[in-house]
């Protein structure tokens, strides 16, 4: 088997598996080890050498069991939209792109700030050399 791509994704084909798996977005390790567990893949063999037995295995249960790809991202996406709609503080926070989890901003998240240093000496160019 030359190239592998599963839900418009190529994994490469000198990883095992259970690794190439988790290129896929919204599947990682630990869910490639039940998909391989489900399609009866026990020795984690690299993506070349796979059999089309096992590839299509692979295919029917990510397709019929997980959402993967771009239906995920889009229900992210329409779940936060929803939050904005609705005016929920996770929402505002998501639209001001600040920390929507509870994280501290005085001190980190500087860089979704936009790396903002509003101290004293931050920034602070050398002081000129005597002439």
């Amino acid at each position: 088997m030359a190239v592998l791509r599963l839900s418009g994704v190529t994994l490469p084909a000198t990883k095992r598996i259970e690794i190439a798996m988790s290129y896929l977005y919204g599947v990682g390790v630990p869910a490639s080890k039940k998909i391989l567990a489900q399609a009866e893949i026990t020795d984690n063999p690299k993506v070349a050498d796979l059999t089309d037995a096992q590839i299509s295995k692979l295919r029917d249960i990510i397709e019929k069991h997980y959402k993967v790809e771009g239906d995920l991202k889009r229900e992210v996406l329409l779940n936060i939209k929803r939050l904005k709609e609705i005016g929920a503080y996770r929402g505002v926070r998501h639209s001001r792109n600040l920390p929507v989890r509870g994280q501290r901003t005085k001190t980190n998240s500087r860089t979704v700030r936009g790396n903002v240093r509003r101290t004293m000496g931050s920034g602070r160019k050398p002081a000129a050399e005597k002439t």
